[in-house]
């Protein structure tokens, strides 16, 4: 694996830390931490890397740790949801302008964080990585001369107060800081789901000693140190969590995570800090390794941030291209492992009381591109969190079924229960909503189907037949039951959702309500389509199964205009008529990716696609950047695709290398990366397609290790944009199917067996 390091040759700069404002309040990111801090995790934490000589700041995250996202007048802009941690100050007392040969920077080939410097003569390191094995944040600071790391270890709790913004509004943040001996603990209570949180710092000295203070460790004249940090709550992911109503009654049966973290420090301290780096690597690069994209980058001699400002100067970079990609599946590993929690809209990285959109679990499209790369990029267990979710909140996403079709269709109501599932936009850990309904809200029903459609492609790429009956044909059904009670009959026969929005499209200053617009239609059709497929996999047949096959025939997904657009809602003649011009959703497309309907079996539709993408304008925010990217892709326009890559890179990305909505959404880091191999691969038309939308930039290349629909794992190689080589493992057996550049490959294959192609 060709090397993929994030590097700079200045600490992060100072910008807004001190605002002690929630973010939609003050509007203001902080700078430093949004643009120039480096990420790392393990699903169970985040931790932000500063690099400063004179105190580092390691801002720590977890997922749990949150107030519900409150938007009524008491908080304009809407306040709350995911909070601080921690932050973990380590005090050197080196000044910057003081140091010379300072460098810091992050490995995606390992998941290692490095400060180094010569300060006074002595050359100072620190390395810093999030062990999944392990569940610890791991930090190692040594220096090339005996006795002399001095400095100050200081946890703080911030934004504690006795409530978050109005007096009485049961939404505070409690917590102290204790010392004994070599350990620092910092523990409290978020009041208003009564989450109870601790972290545990142990500073271990090599020589020297290690005072303890009431709220800090000092450090005296060590050789080396090792800090390190277990945190946890009294969180669980379960089902009742989300039943129950009482928001201080959802964790009441959960213990104290006091033995919890007690345990994990425990159980690190069994091991040397070579053999946690060592357990850390291994399993890191199993997952990593998987995958490679190649297009003949050479290893830069300038810093990351200089990079990419030259990026935006018109100098493309294929080192950059690879490091991005790479970056996006590192970014996954890092939010989203089996065990954990899912990737929220800033994966597990926050450091404001009130984060940006309440860093919760958005369904109208940024949930479903977070784990875009999950798929096609061959890192499939990522997906399990998520469905450890859906599986926790699918009993009361049946109770919103119930109440919604009791509301608006009632003569279709049967027993509690058997109303399909509704999943509304907006989630979190505590709790989900249901679907949106007239005239507030501004997503339609088939946001339940989009959101099916991830467990529809878990499925087809990993071939699990385990989590097929569990897990993916049960949310297929449901969804699709629910959707049935949902559609109106016209007189002319097709079935049309009789409430429905294209997601945030608004009309004369209004959320547009309407039938049958494309956004519900093409997803309806999908989650139909798929539950019945699904349904012939496993051998099932009942009643309703054959209605979805006869009903699918009358969804008429895809409508072209008087323009020669797809149409975004049935009653507009031509593009632009209805929602605003240059919206950034293309909701009206997503039977073109991530749907399949939209393909080269329908070339009028196909057409269609490219003029409304062409209208649409590529000019956006960064997910929605990643998502035309997707869709110009899935055109077969090599051109086009390398163009929203271009102005993802130039345009939307920090020099972190995070995607900027603004502020920083880390959606479209993976969509951007879900797109890059979309360009070299396809397998939604029943084949696997080789450089499907390979642009000039991408003459000569290879790729490793992308996944594939049945589940297969493909590397190729091309020169002067022909194919060389082909390598195919099959992980289940089944028949490989390829077409490119003239290549029409089909033969079966055995579970295991590799296909070797030289061309």
């Amino acid at each position: 694996m060709k090397h993929y390091e994030l590097w700079y040759t200045k600490e992060v700069p100072y910008g807004n830390e001190d605002l002690s404002l929630f973010y939609h309040k003050s509007g203001v990111p902080d700078d430093g931490w949004e643009k120039w801090s480096l990420p790392i995790g393990n699903g169970y934490m985040g931790v932000n890397i500063f690099s400063r000589t004179e105190t580092e700041r390691l801002q720590i995250t977890e997922n749990s740790l949150s107030n519900p996202y409150v938007t009524d007048e008491r908080y304009p802009g809407g306040n709350g949801g995911l909070n601080n941690f921690c932050e973990l100050y380590l005090d050197f007392g080196h000044p910057f302008d003081a140091v010379q040969n300072y460098r810091r920077s992050l490995s995606l080939n390992d998941a290692v964080a490095k400060t180094e410097y010569t300060y006074k003569g002595v050359a100072y390191t620190r390395e810093h990585f999030t062990s999944y094995p392990d569940r610890i944040f791991v930090t190692k600071i040594s220096a090339d001369t005996k006795a002399a790391l001095n400095l100050t270890v200081r946890p703080e709790i911030p934004f504690l107060s006795s409530y978050l913004m109005t007096e009485g509004d049961g939404m505070g943040k409690m917590g102290a800081v204790s010392v004994s001996g070599n350990q620092i603990t910092f523990s409290g209570e978020m009041e208003y789901y009564k989450i109870q949180y601790e972290g545990q710092v142990l500073v271990i000295t090599d020589a020297g000693e290690a005072i303890s203070h009431e709220k800090t460790v000092e450090v005296k004249n060590a050789d080396s140190v090792l800090i390190l940090v277990a945190i946890g709550t009294n969180y669980k992911m379960e089902r009742r969590v989300f039943t129950e109503r009482n928001p201080k009654k959802k964790l009441a049966p959960y213990p104290h995570p006091h033995e919890k973290v007690t345990a994990i420090l425990k159980n690190a301290l069994q091991y040397s800090y070579d053999t946690l780096l060592e357990r850390h690597i291994k399993d890191y690069f199993a997952l990593i390794s998987r995958a490679e994209v190649d297009f003949g980058g050479e290893i830069p001699t300038v810093p990351t941030d200089v990079l990419v400002q030259n990026y935006r100067n018109g100098e493309s970079n294929r080192y950059l291209e690879e490091l991005y990609f790479t970056y996006g599946r590192y970014l996954l590993i890092a939010s989203s492992r089996p065990g954990t929690y899912p990737a929220n809209l800033q994966g597990t990285w926050n450091k404001y009381k009130s984060s940006p959109w309440s860093s919760g679990y958005w369904h109208n499209i940024n949930i479903q591109m977070n784990y875009w790369p999950a798929f096609n990029t061959n890192l499939i267990e990522l997906f399990l969190p998520y469905m450890q979710y859906f599986d926790s909140y699918r009993p009361i996403a049946e109770v919103y079924a119930d109440d919604y079709v009791r509301k608006f269709f009632p003569e279709v109501l049967t027993e509690e229960g058997t109303n399909g599932i509704s999943i509304g936009t907006a989630a979190w850990l505590y709790r989900i909503t249901g679907i949106a309904t007239p005239p507030g809200g501004h997503s339609g029903p088939a946001t339940c189907a989009f959101t099916a459609k991830l467990f529809t492609d878990y499925y087809e790429f990993s071939q699990d037949k385990t989590y097929l009956s569990e897990i993916v044909y049960p949310a297929n059904y449901g969804v699709a039951k629910l959707l049935s009670k949902t559609m109106e009959e016209q007189e002319d026969g097709t079935l049309l959702v009789k409430y429905s929005a294209s997601p945030e499209q608004v009309h004369n200053g209004k959320y547009y309500w309407t039938k049958g617009c494309a956004f519900d239609q093409q997803m309806a059709y999908e989650c139909y389509a798929d539950t019945v497929m699904l349904a012939d996999t496993l051998g099932i047949k009942d009643d309703f199964v054959e209605k979805l096959r006869t009903d699918m025939k009358k969804l008429d997904p895809v409508q072209i205009g008087a323009s020669g657009q797809i149409k975004e809602y049935r009653e507009e003649m031509h593009y632009g008529d209805i929602g605003e011009y240059h919206h950034r959703h293309i909701s009206h497309l997503v039977g073109l990716y991530p749907g399949t309907i939209i393909s080269s079996n329908t070339p009028e539709w196909l057409k269609a696609a490219e003029y409304s993408l062409n209208e649409r304008g590529d000019v956006s925010t960064g997910w929605s950047t990643a998502h035309k990217l997707n869709a110009w892709a899935r055109l077969k326009n090599g051109k086009r695709a390398y163009d929203l890559l271009h102005m993802l890179l130039a345009k939307c990305t920090l020099p972190n290398l995070w995607d900027s909505h603004p502020p920083f959404q880390i959606d479209g880091n993976f969509g951007g990366t879900a797109g890059i191999a979309e360009m070299l691969m396809q397998s939604h038309e029943g084949y696997i397609h080789l450089l499907p939308a390979l642009p000039t930039e991408w003459k000569n290349g290879s790729f490793e290790g992308l996944t594939a629909r049945g589940g297969f794992v493909v590397s190729a190689k091309w020169q002067d944009f022909v194919l060389t080589e082909i390598r195919v493992k099959s992980n289940v057996g089944g028949t490989l199917k390829i077409v490119a550049n003239g290549i029409d490959i089909e033969r079966k294959t055995e579970k295991g067996e590799i296909s070797y192609f030289k061309l």
